[in-house]
């Protein structure tokens, strides 16, 4: 555990200023997704609850490593969600990879055979991919994880669909264009054009009626369901007045996710590659929809929160604030577009600045410049090839620095088991994306003990609305101490930190926090201990306790 000596966590709620009034604790700030504790996942890499829908569409040619489909599912996640694994890992969202239905053939771009394993290469945004399962799956997950407290986000794709391959035709060329590749030296050359070769864009900047893709109506008559798609595809254009352009056909698609199932948000592919004004029309879609679903269903509504989105624009950091440098433009993805951002920079702080001031300059932006909004803290991912600890050397390190972070935080699948993210015979991003190491999560006890540490200080974040939307403020330097307070209507939440102890016995300065005699627990060891002098003494053989009322 030698790890964890860096850490000191010392947690403390304090339900109301005054002490007359009885606590109330609204529903609204029981979960705010600007300190939430997201656990991403691969659908397809995660855990295979069904083995009868692991072949589909002939899907069977020999690919390259790591690049074909390895049998995770829906009903995968359903399933670890009623075993309480989120739960014990302090998980209140759960993000998955596109699971609309995928093209049928395969690619080969120098990485070997490459199906749509990963979900970012449509065909049809109106059927979910029978390698992950079907809408009763889907259901059933979105129901089950509200039970237990957990909100849903699915992933948008609006910017492009899937490549053209044998088994899957070019879209119709009012709809996409196949060229010029992006260069990204310009916000033109960022926005109008293809992210890479045989990745059709969708013309999203046109306003221009077009028809349905021939193959989707082929489709969708195969199907026999193409007179019910036009039909509500004719209900949602004269409901809102929007042309019938390329763009509103698929917000059109993604918001039924919403009206049928009651998603909680969506996080937004390659944001930066499709005009800023898409987001705002999209945000306005996805609002409209998630009212009507709470209106219609209020035995479902799971609290108050708004419907969430928070974009990826690749490569920005959180030192950017809110606007995002093309080089020739900046662009403002906050106000009116998205809840937050996904931060680039967190892996990159984390290895380079000092604990202390990796915290406090997090907070200070988050409760200035991007006050009221938040940015998704990652420090491994499933497309960036410089995580922080690719092999995993640093755990403990890796769950303190990012739990404890001040924003939203994304642990990505593995990162609590220590999964690792050097794969040998891979090539490109395959080395990020295996399957989940469930055997070690079950057999070995040094990942037991990595897991143990992931559970306690998650728990400890979902439990705490300050740890990551409170406000840093420094108690001591020697050793670091620190507070995160939190307020929002009658709700208040206090949380001191404190990093450096040793083992054994441990005295921590909670002055302005715990009051003269008050009974503490602390949640990492179990103990308890009295508030003496300003002063709370826990001995116990870690370095690190959790302290609350």
């Amino acid at each position: 555990m030698k790890h964890l000596l860096l850490l000191l966590a010392v947690v403390f709620i304090f339900n109301c200023k005054d002490e007359k009034q009885a606590p109330v604790k609204h529903v609204e700030t029981s979960f705010i997704w600007e300190g939430a504790n997201v656990y991403f996942l691969l659908t397809d890499r995660f855990n295979n609850g069904d083995t009868l829908n692991d072949i589909n569409f002939g899907r069977t040619l020999k690919t390259g490593k790591l690049r074909g489909f390895e049998g995770g599912d829906i009903k995968g996640v359903t399933q670890k969600i009623n075993e309480g694994y989120f739960t014990d890992l302090g998980i209140n969202a759960i993000w998955m990879t596109p699971i609309v239905e995928q093209i049928h053939g395969g690619t080969d771009e120098g990485t070997g055979l490459t199906y749509g394993f990963h979900g970012y290469w449509a065909s049809d945004w109106t059927a979910i991919d029978p390698n992950f399962g079907t809408k009763e799956d889907l259901r059933q997950l979105v129901e089950t994880a509200h039970k237990n407290g957990i909100r849903i986000l699915l992933d948008a794709v609006i910017n492009h669909t899937g490549p053209v391959t044998e088994k899957d035709p070019l879209w119709p060329n009012e709809w996409v264009r196949t060229e010029p590749t992006c260069d990204y030296k310009s916000f033109e050359n960022t926005v109008t054009c293809t992210l890479v070769e045989n990745l059709p864009d969708i013309r999203t900047e046109s306003n221009e009626t077009v028809e349905l893709p021939p193959q989707l109506v082929q489709k969708w008559k195969s199907e026999d369901r193409f007179e019910d798609e036009v039909a509500e595809l004719d209900a949602f254009f004269k409901k809102t007045g929007y042309p019938r352009a390329p763009r509103f056909y698929i917000m059109k698609w993604l918001a039924d996710y919403i009206l049928e199932f009651g998603i909680d948000g969506y996080r937004v592919d390659t944001v930066k590659h499709t005009e800023p004004y898409v987001w705002q029309e999209f945000k306005d879609v996805c609002d409209v929809a998630f009212s009507e679903f709470k209106k219609n269903n209020p035995e479902k509504v799971l609290d108050d929160n708004d419907f969430y989105l928070v974009g990826e624009v690749y490569n920005y950091g959180i030192s950017a604030k809110k606007a995002f440098d093309f080089g020739d433009k900046k662009v403002n993805y906050f106000d009116d577009d998205f809840d937050g951002l996904i931060n680039f920079e967190a892996k990159w702080n984390a290895k380079e600045l000092p604990i202390a001031e990796f915290f406090q300059s997090y907070s200070d932006i988050l409760n200035s410049d991007l006050k009221g909004y938040s940015v998704l803290n990652y420090l491994s991912s499933h497309d960036d090839g410089d995580p922080f600890d690719p092999s995993r050397e640093k755990p403990f390190e890796t769950a303190t620095k990012l739990l404890l972070c001040p924003g939203a935080s994304q642990v990505y699948y593995g990162d609590e088991s220590a999964r690792s993210l050097v794969v040998e015979d891979t090539k490109g991003d395959a080395t990020l994306r295996s399957f989940m190491n469930w055997e070690a999560i079950q057999n070995d006890a040094t990942t037991q003990d990595i897991l143990k540490h992931w559970q306690k200080l998650g728990q400890f974040r979902a439990k705490h609305p300050a740890v990551g939307a409170g406000v840093h403020h420094i108690i001591s330097k020697d050793p670091l101490v620190f507070s995160r307070s939190f307020s929002k209507n009658r709700f208040e939440d206090n949380v001191v930190i404190g990093l450096g102890l040793s083992t054994g016995k441990k005295v921590i300065n909670v002055s302005g926090v715990f009051t003269e005699g008050e009974k503490i627990h602390d949640a990492y060891s179990g103990q308890e201990a009295v508030v003496t002098n300003k002063t709370l003494t826990i001995t116990s053989n870690f370095p690190i306790v959790l302290l609350e009322r």
